[in-house]
């Protein structure tokens, strides 16, 4: 999904929003967002992950520098076209949002991250290395959606290779979190059966923003954007990217 900016729906001033899915996910699980993004004219660009969005086996041929470059070059369109750029994702697209602020600095006007995975308590993971040598993958992890129906049409499988280049990505992460100085608001849910607190510690413990902000999400599980939170997540997305563009502007 591209949609350009209306800047007559927001003060005059061209505003994108780069919208990211996470792992084994696709840009269904943050469709809804990206579309009301687009009704308050906001430019959006929501790039499909290589490997996502066909089958999970294609997942094991990329790794997490391959969506880091897909990131940036969403980043760079939006640049380019509007007058300020906030970044938003779920899950890993959080943790790539995250990793974009590290790079960019005060190139974005700030990010919003829902259920974002930068760190794991998982001891399995530090068996990924070699794991990955021998099994394909672990069963998968779509679909932890409180609400009845909800599909994010994830795949049924977590791709092994994938995810221990998606950990290590993680890990470097984590020690670049001080460089992030912009303003983050960070929705978690208090029952996520995919992320768990031990990155909500990481970044509270790492980030430099000033201002940052943690709110908890009570009726949602993993994937809030198509959860029983979802609008709350819309509106106050909403409140904090008009925010943030203005006080640049100021």
């Amino acid at each position: 999904m591209s949609t350009a900016a209306k800047p007559e729906l927001t003060g005059g001033r061209r505003i994108g929003v780069l919208v990211q899915h996470g792992f084994t996910g696709n840009p269904v699980s943050m469709r809804p967002w990206a579309e009301d993004l687009a009704a308050r004219g906001y430019a959006v660009e929501m790039p499909l992950l290589p490997g996502h969005g066909t089958r999970w086996q294609d997942l094991n041929k990329v790794t997490w520098a391959d969506w880091v470059a897909t990131v940036e070059g969403a980043y760079d369109k939006l640049a380019a076209e509007n007058d300020e750029v906030v970044a938003v994702g779920l899950s890993m697209g959080g943790a790539l949002c995250l990793r974009l602020a590290a790079d960019t600095g005060e190139g974005l006007a700030g990010i919003v991250i829902v259920n974002a995975a930068v760190d794991t308590m998982r001891k399995d993971v530090k068996l990924l290395p070699v794991l990955k040598h021998v099994v394909p993958g672990f069963p998968g992890i779509a679909n932890d959606i409180k609400k009845p129906g909800a599909d994010e049409h994830g795949y049924p499988t977590t791709p092994l290779k994938a995810a221990a280049s998606m950990f290590a990505g993680y890990a470097e992460l984590r020690k670049d979190l001080p460089r992030i100085t912009i303003p983050v608001l960070f929705f978690r849910s208090a029952d996520d059966h995919v992320v768990d607190l031990s990155s909500s510690r990481a970044l509270n413990a790492g980030l430099s923003s000033k201002d940052f902000e943690e709110r908890v999400l009570e009726d949602s599980f993993h994937v809030a954007t198509l959860d029983n939170d979802a609008a709350r997540i819309f509106t106050e997305s909403a409140e904090f990217i008009e925010r943030v563009t203005q006080r640049q502007q100021g």
